[in-house]
């Protein structure tokens, strides 16, 4: 049976992005270090695709009839793996084998190791064209299937990413929805620093996107620009801009200047442990 949406006395949203949270610092300690940040940034987005918009079926992720979650900024894969466990499609014993020799939990996204990965990321700039090629395909098939696409703001500097916006608008690519993760950090410091970008919100729509702008850590935000997203009637692809707090519900993590790559103490991960604990609504 296909999964899409909350089904009867099943967790709430916030209740999956905190266990998403709480999978990818599990993560994170085995390897002392990681990708941290950012997969406290976007587990409130990655709980509403994955347990609210998306239709998957957990024991067979190479399903024809499911949405596909497009992952291009690959180094958010430790967060994605969060997300994975908490649906069921990778057992949760697996999390202590992230990063290792042989595992199918590597440090950057590989469709060809995971259960559940679309595409192998991390050359960023790629995904959002890879999304284009994937929404072409599934039309061409008669496929009502959506394709999801997760970038991040460091990726706006790359002139790919542009011309699958131009491309999108283009063939009218309506099965798109993509994410943009303006968390303001990048490798080199500040997003805006580095490749100012603003007015992002008007730049995209005057490609040719429907375009929403929201509180990526605000569930109730990001439902409804989901909803939204998925119930436009305009044959445009769909961007929804999230602007995200890096280390979300860890303080202490959310206070670092830098925290592109985070390496923490080992007394600090069962702090972030339970600062997730204690931010846990009820």
């Amino acid at each position: 049976m296909a999964r899409i949406g909350l089904r009867p006395n099943e967790p709430a949203l916030a209740e999956r992005a905190y266990r998403i949270r709480r999978n990818a610092v599990r993560m994170g300690e085995v390897q002392g270090q990681g990708y941290i940040a950012q997969a406290l940034d976007i587990a409130d987005v990655l709980a509403v695709a994955y347990f609210h918009a998306m239709r998957y079926h957990p024991e067979e992720p190479a399903w024809e009839g499911r949405d596909r979650f497009l992952l291009s900024n690959g180094h958010y894969a430790i967060a994605l793996y969060g997300a994975l466990i908490e649906a069921g499609i990778i057992p949760e014993a697996e999390l202590e084998s992230y990063g290792f020799d042989e595992s199918r939990l590597p440090m950057s996204g590989m469709a060809s190791y995971t259960p559940g990965m679309e595409m192998s990321g991390g050359s960023l700039g790629l995904g959002l064209s890879i999304a284009v090629g994937r929404c072409l395909g599934l039309k061409r098939k008669g496929s009502d299937s959506r394709v999801y696409a997760l970038f991040s703001d460091g990726e706006l500097d790359e002139g790919s990413t542009w011309e699958a916006m131009m491309s999108a608008a283009h063939y009218q690519l309506d099965n798109l929805i993509a994410v943009v993760d303006v968390n303001n950090q990048q490798a080199d410091g500040p997003s805006r620093q580095m490749m100012s970008f603003e007015p992002l919100a008007d730049k995209i729509r005057a490609f040719g996107w429907f375009v929403q702008r929201i509180d990526g850590n605000d569930l109730d935000a990001v439902v409804a620009a989901f909803d939204a997203a998925k119930t436009h009637e305009g044959a445009k692809p769909r961007m929804i801009i999230a602007d995200t707090l890096m280390g979300k519900g860890v303080p202490f993590l959310e206070a670092r200047e830098r925290n592109h790559f985070m390496r923490v103490d080992p007394d600090e991960w069962q702090l972030a442990l339970r600062a997730l604990e204690e931010g846990r609504r009820p």
